[in-house]
């Protein structure tokens, strides 16, 4: 058995093959050994001449496309290796390691629906592939991992970021977020904050209230960071933060700000449990000043959160 323990959600292969009227390829990674510039169920879709997503550096996307033309034409599924033990000694991984990688001609159509549909509700789920038959299915559960013949790939939402703020500090690590391509709104009470959001291309809303606001849909893979140097904004909104399933929640400020919160959540009846989910003061890079340095720190600080294994 061949685990993986990271999970993946890659929606533009599937996406790509939903909107295609001819049938393309789906190519996925089934087996690593050593080291892979991508994990077990990397997802490339291949139609035509068109290639959607990457399974390596680029040493093996033209060659997967070539074996993808015969798939296709044939309808049989097919497993390729490369690096060790390939038959095909003139392409070379880098990385110096070795590659299955499964082709599934013409994948399940209702299989694709389901999980665009998930995609687009951050419902996780897991895609089943026989890699004989190329049969497809959606579970709920399973994680990534080849299994007698079964590839199973964990899909999960991307990271969504809420950011609560106002001034620079709020407004760069939104436009980071955004260029980095993730799921983002920018909350302020402040009009030029949310203007400079909107510029940036994030999504925005107002805050009027003192008060986490109800209507946010938060998960397990929801990030809550707080920007404010008027603190008085921030109990209320850190208090209704943690009553959700978000998997980080921090707020800016030093270590004497950070004391004061806590003192102030306490007062409001938070449980300690509650507040030790709390981050603060945020960021891998002790005291960073300037809004640039900040929002590198936090955003490298969620993101290696998120790689944690769970418990």
């Amino acid at each position: 058995m061949v685990t993986q323990s990271q999970t993946i959600w890659t929606q533009e292969p599937v996406q790509a093959l939903l909107n295609a009227a001819g049938g393309g390829v789906l190519a996925l990674i089934a087996g690593v050994e050593g080291p892979s510039y991508r994990p077990v169920g990397a997802m490339m879709a291949i139609i035509g001449e068109q290639r959607v997503g990457t399974l390596s550096s680029g040493c093996i996307e033209a060659d997967i496309a070539l074996h993808a033309r015969t798939t296709l034409t044939d309808g049989r599924p097919r497993m390729i290796r490369y690096g060790c033990g390939s038959p095909f000694m003139d392409i070379e991984l880098p990385c110096g390691g070795g590659l299955d990688i499964l082709l599934v001609p013409r994948p399940d159509r209702m299989a694709l629906e389901q999980v665009a549909t998930n995609w687009s509700r951050r419902i996780p789920c897991t895609l089943l592939i026989d890699t004989s038959s190329g049969r497809c299915r959606v579970a709920d559960k399973g994680d990534t991992a080849l299994v007698d013949g079964v590839l199973r790939i964990r899909l999960q939402p991307e990271i969504r970021f809420l950011i609560f703020g106002k001034g620079p500090e709020a407004c760069t690590f939104a436009r980071l977020v955004q260029s980095a391509g993730y799921p983002n709104l920018l909350l302020s009470p402040d009009p030029e904050t949310l203007t400079d959001g909107e510029l940036a291309g994030c999504g925005t809303q107002h805050l009027s209230a003192h008060a986490f606001p109800p209507e946010l849909a938060v998960d397990d893979r929801t990030a809550i960071t707080l920007f404010f140097h008027d603190h008085d904004w921030e109990p209320a909104l850190i208090a209704g933060a943690l009553d959700t399933p978000a998997f980080y929640i921090g707020a800016q400020g030093s270590q004497r700000a950070r004391d004061a919160r806590l003192l102030a959540l306490a007062a409001m009846g938070v449980a300690q449990a509650a507040l030790a989910r709390l981050h603060g003061p945020i960021g891998l890079i002790p005291s960073a000043r300037d809004p640039g340095t900040l929002s590198v720190s936090v955003l490298a600080e969620i993101l290696a959160t998120a790689m944690r294994p769970a418990g």
